[in-house]
């Protein structure tokens, strides 16, 4: 079940009629107190937010969604007319899995769903390994999923994870742009390479002084130096 909670009534009545014509289950609330509702019975596989709603907005609602054991781990997809990096910082690291500017395509809307959740459902990319992956201070336990720094755990949001993940057991290698994307996201695209450099900020200032293990290969990708 995927819920959109999106105040526009024609945008929502679409994107639920265009979900439920490809197969998947949808149901629409038009505001943050009516999706809250609704979860108290029944969990979704995801849930499409706005960011701009009327009462308490998207990025609060995420905040909330992100705090309660029940719906810490669900996929969360943005749903934003706002299109600036600044705005696109906060939400990701707020908790979101990926974003989509208005206005958007439906059938790239079902294609960014299906690979937020082929990724979810399926687990990190390049499976579960008993050993901790290590470089410099940065350790990760794929089976606690878990990632600490300096001996301090460290929450990430499921796509700075993976995106964390990725690099560690390529440490050495530099990975482009597209790779990252069609590794993480499933999709590759020159349009939305800002993505992946918008996740990378993050990702870098929750890590802190150890953020300097990651190298900006220009023109190119990432790198994930350090030392084991």
């Amino acid at each position: 079940m995927i819920y959109c909670v999106e105040d526009d009534d024609g945008i929502r009545e679409l994107v639920v009629y265009t979900l439920q014509n490809t197969g998947m289950d949808a149901k629409g609330f038009a505001d943050g107190q009516a999706l809250f509702a609704a979860l108290k019975n029944e969990a979704p596989t995801l849930i499409l937010l706005d960011i701009m709603l009327p009462g308490e907005d998207g990025i609060a609602i995420l905040r909330r969604l992100r705090a309660q054991e029940t719906t810490a781990s669900v996929p969360v997809i943005l749903l934003t007319a706002k299109n600036t990096e600044y705005d696109k910082v906060v939400g990701l690291d707020s908790g979101a899995d990926d974003y989509v500017a208005k206005p958007f395509g439906m059938m790239e809307l079902v294609a960014r769903i299906r690979a937020v959740l082929r990724r979810t459902q399926a687990g990190e990319p390049g499976g579960v390994d008993d050993r901790p992956l290590a470089v410099g201070d940065i350790c990760v336990d794929e089976r606690a999923h878990s990632v600490f720094v300096g001996g301090q755990e460290v929450q990430l949001t499921l796509k700075e994870y993976q995106l964390l993940c990725l690099l560690m057991k390529n440490r050495g290698a530099v990975l482009t742009r597209d790779v990252l994307l069609e590794n993480i996201w499933g999709y590759g695209s020159e349009s939305e390479t800002r993505t992946v450099d918008v996740h990378i900020r993050t990702l870098r200032h929750k890590l802190g002084p150890a953020s300097a293990c990651i190298e900006t290969v220009r023109g190119v990708g990432y790198r994930m130096g350090g030392h084991a």
